[in-house]
């Protein structure tokens, strides 16, 4: 359950997200903890790894959309 106590730390991290390449990784650590978490839902249909999952969601998007505005400008 190692995976579950990264997504937790990942999600109480304050996240600066100053310069574009932070953004990017930011949104590939959380993708990854989040098909990681997946995996795991999948054998076990544990409600609380769904809700985990929904939060980092939250977050990835926001990173995301942060990134895409950047991006364009």
């Amino acid at each position: 359950m190692e995976i579950i106590t990264q997504a937790l730390e990942f999600e109480n991290r304050k996240l600066s997200l100053k310069s574009t390449n932070d953004r990017i990784l930011a949104s590939r650590e959380v993708k990854s903890l989040i098909l990681s978490l997946n995996e795991i839902y999948k054998v076990n249909k544990d409600q609380s790894i769904m809700d985990l999952m929904k939060r980092l969601t939250a977050i990835k998007r926001k990173v995301e959309s942060r990134l895409r505005t950047r991006v364009t400008i």
